[in-house]
């Protein structure tokens, strides 16, 4: 995923939260929003509902590996927030959620 970077702006983060469209699984939801550079920006949200800090970094750990693993179009901001369900979760469920709903979102491929 050469060129894709993660989006730590406040101001990203609340555009996409504002005009993005949404896409939501059992596990996690997933907004997107058309961005004007050629590369897709990932922000992760995990929030403290899910668990202690060690519970969410590894969270957040996973989805930055599944997200590195899959080819998503260039050309949009997403942001994954975790729901509580995923902190049981493993690699392997998370990872199925992500594409799937990657796929519905039409953002999947490269």
């Amino acid at each position: 995923m050469r060129g894709e970077s993660n989006s730590n702006d406040k101001i990203q983060f609340s555009l996409v939260y504002a005009e993005g469209k949404s896409w939501s699984g059992k596990e996690i939801v997933v907004r997107a929003l058309p961005n004007t550079i050629n590369s897709a920006r990932f922000g992760f949200v995990v929030s403290r509902r899910i668990g202690k800090a060690v519970v969410r970094n590894h969270i957040k750990r996973l989805l930055r590996e599944i997200v590195r693993q899959i080819p998503v179009k260039p050309g949009w901001d997403i942001v994954i927030i975790a729901r509580v369900p995923a902190a049981a979760a493993n690699f392997e469920n998370l990872g199925k959620s992500v594409r799937g709903l990657l796929t519905r979102a039409g953002l999947n491929g490269g």
